[in-house]
């Protein structure tokens, strides 16, 4: 039984996590009962019945609260795993049972802090290597670097090929990742990687929305994510779709120029796979409301939320800020506008297909 926990003095809204047809219902953690306690109930009483005794799933620090959700869909528990930094900041790992012949899955969004928590993937994927682990997977809900996947402009690196180039080279059997920022990065890593896709999340949460079909227009806040957005809008009830075009004067910095389509008296939805400083989804937001938009929803999988985000997101532009948790958002960031939906059904059942040899495809078909 997955668990929801509901976020203090109402900041935001945490929604119960997408279902599957070998999912089960979520429930809110009681009062009396704290989570660790709640689970060890549950996962004793409700194990799935599955063939488990050759895999394992470990949490690195990133995100533990998605790898505790991940490991309670599929009814296991977390493997134990002692992770510390010394005094200069290295990484120490210890696997603290045995993985030999196991597959192992090592969940850890490389998020900020980025770099650290990369170096702690990396640690990690090599302790399973050197336990005899039969296999090994990086479940990696967000992949830090998959911007730096081209070059703009000479002597430009392209890291996130060295960044697939070190996770191989660490040792990783394969790689489980959602929703990477662009298609081509799939391609960087020499090693299987199964790509899970955080739309059917947010589309299923929108559907209970219960919005008319007739009020609805899917907006792409820039030229590059016409293609998402047009998937996306076809999916929700094949709604129209409008284009905001802009251009980005540095990094991190942009500026909105015109709107292409028709918004006036309608409910904009603005797809993207990930907010960062929010200077892009803003600008699109404030121009939506010029050309007359009654209401405008941004939605992400990845809620990076750099500084000034939280401020231009909580300022009045949106009707409601829908993300997932493959990023932890800290509490001082929850505003009211702010949803949180859990992909950690869609991971859990990945992970069961990868290590039933299923197919991952399949989920979003």
């Amino acid at each position: 039984m997955c668990l929801v926990v509901s976020c203090l003095w109402q900041k935001c809204k945490v929604a119960k996590s997408f279902q599957l047809s070998s999912g089960r219902i979520c429930t809110t953690v009681p009062k009396d009962q704290n989570v660790a306690d709640l689970l060890a109930v549950h996962n004793e009483q409700e194990m799935i019945q599955k063939p488990v005794k050759r895999l394992r799933i470990f949490s690195g620090t990133a995100n533990p609260s998605l790898s505790q959700e991940v490991a309670c869909y599929m009814g296991l528990q977390l493997g134990r795993i002692s992770i510390k930094r010394f005094a200069d900041g290295e990484v120490y790992v210890q696997l603290q049972e045995s993985v030999r012949g196991c597959d192992v899955f090592l969940v850890q969004p490389t998020c900020p802090p980025v770099n650290e928590n990369l170096a702690e993937l990396l640690v990690m994927i090599d302790a399973c290597r050197r336990a005899s682990a039969r296999t090994i997977t990086a479940v990696i809900p967000y992949f830090g670097y998959a911007r730096a996947d081209r070059k703009t402009q000479g002597r430009e690196s392209i890291a996130a090929k060295l960044v697939a180039n070190l996770i191989t080279e660490a040792g990783a059997s394969r790689v489980l990742a959602c929703d990477i920022h662009s298609g081509q990065s799939l391609g960087y890593f020499d090693i299987p990687i199964d790509h899970v896709l955080g739309e059917p999340v947010i589309l299923d949460y929108l559907a209970s929305k219960m919005i008319s079909s007739n009020d609805l227009v899917v907006v792409s806040p820039d030229v590059g994510g016409v293609a998402r957005a047009r998937g996306f809008a076809k999916k929700l009830s094949d709604a129209p779709l409008a284009i905001v075009d802009k251009r980005r004067h540095g990094h991190n910095v942009s500026e909105v120029m015109n709107l292409i389509g028709d918004v006036k008296g309608k409910v904009a939805v603005m797809v993207d796979d990930m907010i960062d400083t929010a200077g892009t989804i803003a600008n699109a937001a404030a121009l939506l409301h010029q050309e007359g938009a009654r209401a405008v929803y941004a939605c992400c999988t990845h809620a990076v939320f750099s500084p000034p985000a939280i401020e231009r997101l909580s300022g009045g532009l949106f009707q409601e800020v829908v993300i997932t948790n493959t990023i932890p958002v800290a509490e001082q960031n929850y505003f009211p506008q702010l949803t949180i939906l859990s992909v950690a059904n869609l991971l859990g059942e990945a992970i069961w297909r990868v290590h039933d040899d299923g197919s991952v495809s399949s989920m979003f078909k």
